[in-house]
């Protein structure tokens, strides 16, 4: 029988000081070593075999090194094989002198996690039967025998065939359908499959903040970055609830660069089902998935499924060939009372629907742009940082240019985008971003890290939806505020802009007349605003992590006579406080697990977790999705090292999508 997938054994392992990274063609001695050593010889494979797993487009081979007196010691190897839904555990190898360290179950964690990340449905593996302790150790990690394979390995030597299967507990409570919109009372349709809200009553009602498995239907009357309508998709994302529209297709809106690299993939339907049309601008209304002419139904359909949001307005211009000019919701009052009659039992199909699809991107490869502004006072890498990237990449097989915002239309070119300027999502770093996924690039920093570590609400929701401790924290809402409460905080406290970055946006607050001074300045920019309890420290940690695994450590001290790190009023000498450099592996475990926790719930990119560790109890500060990685003072402990893990990540994402659709091609 297959059983259910429990990862807590496997992430309470999950802080440790090993790395476990993909192999070079330099690993190979140390693997052959590895098989020679760890297992007997009609076990071993011969070093054609191990150089054959090495460089096969279905095959991974991955390092796991200890640390030991400050150097990397290589320690155990893994090799799996990737198969169309199944990930097979090749072998494990852990050298005698390491073997009772746990380090066998890391790398089984790690397997798992890739599993995982790669949606596969299972693991399986083969198992020496006379190993009783081998057996019972997969037994014990959630394995179950399904076969025995005779005289396997030799005359006399069977395995016993093994599986793990990767599936999720079904939730006994079904998928809930509720419907935002900004006035209840102004709800035409009957939708007896879904339950009508407010936006209001969806941000801020606890009922909403604690639920799990519903599909929210964002109609309110505005997607504009910081309103209501926004704020529905974002904490809906940071509640695990399904949004339509995502926070990311309402970003999409604004940019018709990344529109029409996304319709390009319909665009000969676009050219055929607008052939006839006379004139030389053209707009279809498109009402939960359907048009209401006929003669656009398909082109309709397949616009909802790019552009995924229930009441959309598209339109078109023509040259030489029909293209997306604009794309923009249609409010809910303001929909054409002569299609009402129609709209409603769209409406009614649309929302008795049990399943709702996402598009899907697709990937490309080998060339790498760093996306760089030559003009920013404090980037988040200094030239020097930015020379070693570039230098390590070259190496490790990437033609790297530089580019800057105005070369935007030239992002096709590339296989990666590398983003070390700094993110914000209402700039053309998130376009590039967004544009870059669209046309499949691999991207760090990802669109969707750059939308959740920029806002702070959305932090602060999912930090606590997940139980990790933050400075105490109220979310204002500006229709909603009363001076009359001022009284109650206690002061100080640190009110944030939801999009502050580099202490910028950020405010501390002495008493009621400067918070009300304060309040009125950020409810001009924002509906919502963050109220957080202050907690002096003497230096906030930073955790860089890539990939769901540590990769440096530093404690940044408060700028000199001020409560952050970074000083705005004071020259380039002063802005900084002092930093320090420590292994990733002498961070008390207790901070480098809720790093790595916060990190994960961001997603697998490159972050910069920033915390407070007061009186033993560790606080989250925030999430950073562009983390400095400056010479001197990231990479002090690792050096090169540092540029190359970030340079592999790149390499080894473009490789698992290009091996993945060579696999799957041959599959089917």
């Amino acid at each position: 029988m297959d059983i259910v997938l429990n990862l807590a054994p496997f992430f309470t392992m999950f802080v440790m000081p090993v790395l476990i990274r993909k192999s070079t063609e330099n690993d190979l001695s140390f693997i052959e070593y590895a098989e020679r050593t760890c297992f007997p010889r009609f076990q071993q494979s011969s070093r054609r075999m191990l150089q054959k797993s090495m460089t096969s487009p279905v095959q991974e081979v991955w390092i796991a090194e200890k640390n030991r007196e400050g150097l990397p010691v290589p320690a155990g190897v893994l090799i799996i094989h990737i198969r169309l839904r199944t990930m097979r555990i090749y072998s494990i190898a852990v050298l005698p002198e390491f073997q009772g360290s746990g380090l066998g179950q890391k790398m089984l964690t790690h397997a798992c996690n890739q599993a995982i990340a790669r949606g596969f449905e299972k693991i399986t593996l083969e198992a020496r039967k006379n190993d009783e302790r081998l057996v019972n150790w997969y037994l014990k990690s959630g394995f179950i025998i399904t076969e025995t394979l005779k005289d396997y390995y030799t005359g006399g030597e069977d395995a016993l065939r093994m599986k793990f299967t990767l599936s999720r507990p079904k939730r006994k409570d079904p998928i809930s359908n509720i419907i935002i919109v900004d006035d209840p009372a102004k709800w035409k349709f009957q939708t007896e499959d879904a339950r009508i809200i407010s936006s209001k009553a969806y941000i801020t009602g606890n009922e909403f903040q604690t639920a799990g498995n519903l599909r929210v239907f964002n109609l309110s009357n505005s997607y504009r970055y910081q309103s209501l309508g926004y704020y529905v998709s974002l904490l809906a994302s940071a509640r695990e609830h399904r949004a339509i529209p995502s926070v990311t297709t309402i970003r999409d809106f604004s940019n018709l660069s990344v529109i029409r690299a996304i319709a390009d993939d319909i665009d000969e339907l676009i050219q055929k089902s607008l052939e006839k049309v006379t004139d030389n601008r053209f707009n279809i209304n498109i009402y939960f998935g359907q048009t209401v002419d006929p003669a656009f139904r398909q082109l309709g359909h397949k616009l909802y499924l790019l552009f995924e949001t229930p009441l959309l307005n598209i339109r078109f211009t023509k040259t030489d060939r029909w293209m997306v000019s604009k794309v923009r919701p249609i409010s809910p009052d303001k929909l054409d009372e002569s299609d009402m009659q129609k709209i409603g039992k769209y409406a009614a199909a649309y929302f008795a629907r049990k399943r709702f699809q996402k598009p899907r991107l697709k990937h490309y490869k080998y060339n790498l742009a760093i996306l760089v502004n030559p003009n920013e006072p404090n980037p988040p890498s200094c030239p020097a940082a930015l020379r070693n990237f570039k230098t390590v990449a070259n190496n490790s097989g990437f033609y790297v240019d530089y580019i800057t915002k105005e070369d935007y239309e030239s992002l096709g070119e590339y296989d990666a985008l590398f983003i070390r300027e700094t993110t914000n999502v209402n700039d053309h770093t998130y376009q590039f971003a967004r544009r870059a996924y669209a046309e499949g690039l691999v991207v760090i920093d990802d669109p969707w890290s750059i939308l959740r570590c920029s806002n702070k609400i959305y932090l602060n929701e999912r930090m606590r939806q997940n139980r990790i401790d933050t400075p105490k924290t109220e979310v204002l809402l500006k229709s909603n505020f009363k001076k009359s409460q001022l009284s109650k905080f206690t002061y100080p406290l640190v009110l944030k802009q939801p999009d502050s970055a580099f202490s910028i946006g950020v405010t501390k607050v002495n008493n009621p007349e400067e918070m009300t001074i304060s309040v009125e300045k950020l409810f001009k920019k924002s509906e919502l605003i963050i109220a957080q309890e202050f907690l002096p420290s003497a230096f906030d940690w930073r955790i860089g992590v890539l990939d769901q695994m540590p990769l440096f450590a530093c404690k940044y001290y408060m700028a000199k006579g001020h409560w952050q790190i970074m000083n705005w009023s004071k020259s380039d000498d002063d802005l900084w406080g002092a930093t320090e450099s420590v292994p990733t592996e002498k961070v008390p475990d207790h901070v480098m697990k809720v790093a790595l926790k916060a990190a994960s719930l961001m997603g697998d990119g490159l972050y910069g977790v920033d915390l407070k560790e007061i009186n033993g109890r560790v606080f989250l500060v925030e999430v950073n999705d562009n983390p400095n990685i400056d010479a001197g003072i990231e990479d002090v402990v690792l050096g090169e090292e540092l540029y190359l893990r970030i340079v592999r990540s790149l390499y080894n994402r473009i490789e698992v999508s290009r091996n993945m659709a060579r696999f799957v091609a041959l599959e089917t």
